[in-house]
């Protein structure tokens, strides 16, 4: 390991304890109905959309949320993966999810299963260990059969999840390959056609989830000052890190310039301090869209704004995400049918920007054009697996690379920023990555 792999390697771990330790201190604001919380969350079916500081408030969302990036942390080390840039997108995906759907139950029968695929290869955990984690996005199928039957379903239900996480591994890379790093939520899209064979098969059998929307409204204040502070805390500390401010706002130039096509790591290409900074330009930019279209922050959003911050290490930039969120804002605003501050627009503009390489390659109006198809899509692609896929906008993000990618290949002269793109070689591993 080269001396800059090894400063990243153990940064991340002191960086993210830190970050779990913040989210204990906000957890104390509901001590007393915490434990009692969890059971609540542990036991719910955690389709979308359930958010669960609604369900349970939000100290014992918080909690949740900080259990499940301590058990991902835990993942890591049992797996001994050299940390990158992609596992700390894992982190803050899994934090933010875990505001709505994922818990500390569910998620466990996927990493097993993704153990299991490894040993079952030869091969060393810490090369699948990542999908085992982002493959808990069907954990509410998990957390459905567990507990809507008796003793024998709650058994079939893990070994469903187990099922899941073996075979996501290989279907993952298959993904990346077609994908081609346009969709950075590659595990989104596997685990979508995973839900897409899954849910009918249960829905044969007579098991259908009963849904419903939880959505909390009454704490935007609140959040808003904690997600302002915080992504304020990352600014000063991107500006400052290493005692060379110049170097670091430089690297971040540098990174803006980047397409963000998968696989790709700025920790390693830019620096600590440019991703430091760019992850709280992405958080404000993401806040203040939610806030200027008088939308609700609360666990959807918020884990929403938890998981572009984490792909800010890997892809995210304010270049390549604003087209598409501008793209998704406008589809939204034309059609009849849709409203900005609807639940589930709100979060598609946010976890929609799965598809800024799309602007990174293509340019802006690429990513417009890109954000505006995917709002058409993306609300109709949860209907057909009852919400149980937690990451719908990575499903959707794929079907519109698969659509528009090759359109504007064959008419554009050239690729006006294709130098991002991955080649045809990238290792087996960092496929998987996502």
């Amino acid at each position: 390991m080269d001396p800059k792999t090894r400063k990243i390697q153990f940064g991340i771990y002191p960086a993210a304890l830190c970050f779990c330790g913040l989210l204990f201190v906000l957890a104390l604001d509901d001590a007393s109905n915490c434990l009692s919380g969890l059971h609540t969350i542990i036991h719910a079916e955690g389709a979308l959309i359930t958010d669960y500081i609604a369900l349970a408030g939000p100290g014992t969302a918080f909690l949740n949320s900080a259990l499940v990036t301590l058990s991902a942390l835990f993942v890591f080390r049992l797996a001994k993966a050299e940390l990158s840039g992609s596992h700390i997108f894992v982190l803050g995906l899994m934090s933010g999810f875990a505001l709505f759907g994922k818990n500390i139950f569910n998620l466990w029968p996927f990493v097993l299963g993704s153990f299991l695929y490894a040993q079952f290869k030869g091969e060393p955990f810490a090369k699948h260990c990542n999908m085992g984690l982002l493959s808990s996005c069907l954990g509410p199928i998990v957390s459905f059969l567990c507990w809507s039957g008796g003793p024998v379903q709650f058994l079939l239900g893990l070994a469903l999840g187990v099922v899941i996480g073996f075979v996501i591994c290989p279907l993952s890379a298959a993904t990346f390959q077609i994908l081609q790093g346009l969709n950075l939520y590659n595990g989104g899209f596997a685990c979508g056609l995973t839900a897409f064979l899954v849910v009918p098969i249960l829905t044969a059998l007579g098991k259908v989830p009963a849904g419903g929307l939880w959505w909390s409204t009454e704490y935007t204040r609140e959040l808003a000052l904690f997600l302002g502070l915080l992504c304020i805390a990352l600014l000063l500390l991107g500006s400052f890190w290493g005692g060379h401010t110049k170097e670091n706002w430089s690297s971040l130039r540098a990174l803006l310039r980047d397409p963000g096509r998968a696989p790709c790591d700025f920790l390693k290409d830019y620096g600590t301090g440019a991703v430091l900074l760019n992850m709280g330009l992405c958080g404000l930019i993401a806040t203040g869209y939610i806030l200027l279209i008088g939308g609700d922050l609360c666990g959807p959003t918020v884990g929403s704004i938890f998981t572009i911050m984490g792909f800010a290490a890997y892809g995210k930039h304010p270049r390549n995400i604003l087209p598409v969120m501008g793209g998704i804002a406008l589809g939204a605003w034309l059609l009849p049918e849709l409203s900005l501050t609807a639940p589930a627009v709100q979060m598609a503009a946010l976890l929609g920007t799965t598809l800024a390489p799309m602007a990174g390659t293509y340019g802006w109006w690429g990513g417009l054009l890109a954000g505006f198809l995917h709002i058409c899509l993306v609300m109709r692609t949860g209907a057909p697996v009852n919400g149980l896929n937690l990451y719908n906008n990575g499903f959707s993000g794929g079907l519109v690379v698969l659509f528009l990618d090759p359109i504007l290949r064959s008419v554009l002269p050239h690729t006006p920023k294709d130098e991002g793109s991955p080649p045809a070689s990238a290792p087996l591993n960092q496929q998987e990555d996502l």
